[in-house]
């Protein structure tokens, strides 16, 4: 009959740290099994015992290094994301992207999963005139993901509480800055945009479309563009999420966290895929222009922006929902055509299927937005991921501290 031991003992067993444990894990050298709340992890005694015989695995000269935290938050498989048990799909289709941060940040749906109003996401008048004042001062151009790395600090500045970090002031904090970075973006300097053009919802969607619209808000978009700020929501341990807990596992505030996770999506593996992507579309006149821009990009020796994912090898849910959102929403748009022109294109050649990023850069030419929109929307809605796990840090309150594998000269004499 099999022994079924916990983490602690396991850990112990084989000398390593339960952070070591979970990697052998995810790496194949060791099983387990959970209790069915889904909280306790059991290993079976006779394995770890015969791993501790053999000696610690190693890792093959030049593996990605792992580090494995346990979340309760977001489960992804090769074909499928869940919030807490959610399929994410699912929750694009019937919710508000503000009823999916509350599931995130507090483990529930909002009672009765009644849609929320957004009424109740707001920033002090305060917080938004530091955040239009901050970002007032950049040069025009200046991208939208941009000016939220510049509104997060100013909206921090006129919060006196933001050092509390119990749950209910960390998600009235989550609720403010997210309202705080929608408000106190501009708007495109589009002349004459009468009241009418302006989405009547006044959900988060509802409220950023006109910030990222070059001209009037298509009918439909907030819709589609409330689904993408769901799908984007949260993704596990991607780098942002994982910078971002690293910097709350220090107990920084709610606003740092964002902050730290605004930067390191930024770069051109992540979130910014989504700018690569849009400049990669735009770069095509019509459809027939497809081959040229693939080609272009594999002679240079670059991969195409938007393309590919370390664990959606047949293709990204999240991409394959938004994009026919898309298609239902503008099916007449240019955009539309040289998108799918591009992937025809990707696909004669065997790459990788598209991926999220490249769905936000489609929604942004397809909806009429301004340059960059697709990071907008990306750091907007992972924002509230970003702050899920900040409170998952919080409440193990154990700093997160890597250590690394000294690799250079011997001491010196």
């Amino acid at each position: 009959m099999t022994e079924w031991i916990g983490a602690a003992e396991a850990a112990q067993r084989l000398g390593i740290k339960p952070a070591s444990l979970y990697a052998y894990v995810s790496r194949g050298v060791l099983s387990r099994r959970r209790e069915a709340d889904g909280r306790v992890s059991l290993f079976d005694a006779d394995e770890v015992d015969e791993l501790a015989r053999k000696g610690r695995p190693r890792r093959a000269a030049g593996g990605t290094a792992e580090l494995v935290i346990e979340s309760a938050l977001t489960e992804i498989t090769s074909t499928t994301q869940r919030y807490r048990g959610y399929d994410a799909t699912d929750l694009a289709l019937r919710c508000r992207f503000e009823d999916v941060a509350m599931l995130l940040w507090t483990g529930s749906l909002p009672a009765g999963r009644a849609a929320a109003s957004g009424g109740d996401w707001q920033a002090t008048a305060q917080a938004l005139a530091a955040g239009r004042a901050a970002q007032a001062a950049l040069p025009p151009g200046t991208l939208p993901l941009e000016r939220l790395q510049v509104i997060v600090p100013a909206l921090a500045a006129t919060d006196q509480f933001r050092l509390h970090l119990d749950v209910p002031a960390v998600v009235q904090a989550g609720k403010a800055l997210v309202a705080g970075l929608v408000d106190a973006l501009p708007e495109p300097a589009v002349a004459d945009r009468p009241a009418s053009a302006y989405p009547a919802d006044p959900g988060v969607a509802g409220r950023l479309a006109p910030k990222l619209c070059a001209g009037p808000v298509p009918a439909g978009l907030v819709r589609v563009l409330n689904a993408a700020l769901v799908l984007v929501a949260d993704h596990e341990l991607a780098a942002s999420t994982l910078a971002a807990r690293v910097a709350a596992s220090m107990r920084a505030d709610p606003y740092a966290v964002v902050a730290t996770g605004l930067g390191a999506m930024g770069g051109a593996l992540h979130g910014g895929a989504a700018l690569g992507a849009e400049l990669m579309l735009g770069s095509a006149r019509s459809p027939a222009d497809a081959p040229r821009v693939v080609g272009d990009l594999l002679r240079r020796g670059e991969k195409l922006p938007g393309f590919g994912h370390f664990v959606y090898k047949t293709g990204d849910p999240r991409a394959n929902l938004l994009l026919r959102l898309i298609a239902e929403f503008a099916p007449e748009a240019p955009q539309l055509a040289i998108a799918s022109a591009v992937t025809d294109e990707a696909s004669r050649r065997a790459l990788p299927e598209p991926n999220i990023e490249f769905a936000l850069a489609v929604l942004a030419g397809a909806g009429g937005m301004i340059r960059g929109a697709g990071e907008a929307i990306f750091a907007t809605g992972r924002t509230a991921g970003w702050l899920a796990h900040a409170l998952e840090e919080y409440e193990r309150n154990i700093p997160i501290r890597p250590r690394s594998v000294y690799t250079g000269p011997a001491a010196m004499s």
